[in-house]
């Protein structure tokens, strides 16, 4: 008998659907409530470039003496260094007002849309740096910087 094959996915192009929200405040990150959602701010429209926003584990070696061979084992979790880059506005009415430096809050990323049912992470934040930059022949754009501050919420609920 033949493994059963898994679940064909719908494919999609994420910088079109992904939607990041800024939230000052989420009494639970483990369950945002719709209200905390629609508080915050809607970043996609102004956000060029998603940096971090994940986990990874560290692997300990577990070596013996019976085996020529070492077996690893899962160690401490930690998010990766995590970054948005926004446009810069020639007034200066841009992400720096919501997001100075030291500001703290959550970043909800709903990686198929905000869709009631599915899944969303919840990284708890600290602004640590604005760095603005003059690139040649780009637009002027700045890059906000992250310090995931707890262990984030993945793979929560995005409710109704």
């Amino acid at each position: 008998m033949a493994a059963t094959p898994l679940a064909t996915t719908d494919r999609f192009y994420a910088k079109k659907v992904t939607k990041i929200v800024f939230a000052a405040t989420v009494a639970n990150k483990n369950s945002p409530t719709r209200s905390e959602i629609n508080a915050g701010k809607e970043l996609s429209g102004q956000c060029s470039e998603v940096n971090g926003f994940n986990t990874t584990s560290n692997l300990i070696d577990t070596p013996d003496y019976g085996s020529d061979f070492t077996g690893k084992i899962p160690g401490d979790v930690q998010a990766a260094d995590s970054s948005l880059k926004f446009y810069q506005d020639r007034a200066t009415a841009d992400i720096r007002t919501l997001l100075p430096r030291g500001t703290t809050g959550y970043i909800l990323i709903m990686w198929g849309g905000d869709v009631p049912t599915q899944l969303m992470d919840v990284f708890p934040v600290t602004v640590s740096s604005v760095s603005k930059t003059i690139p040649d022949n780009a637009a002027a754009d700045m890059t906000v910087s992250f310090a995931i501050t707890s262990e984030p919420a993945e793979d929560v609920t995005i409710p109704a």
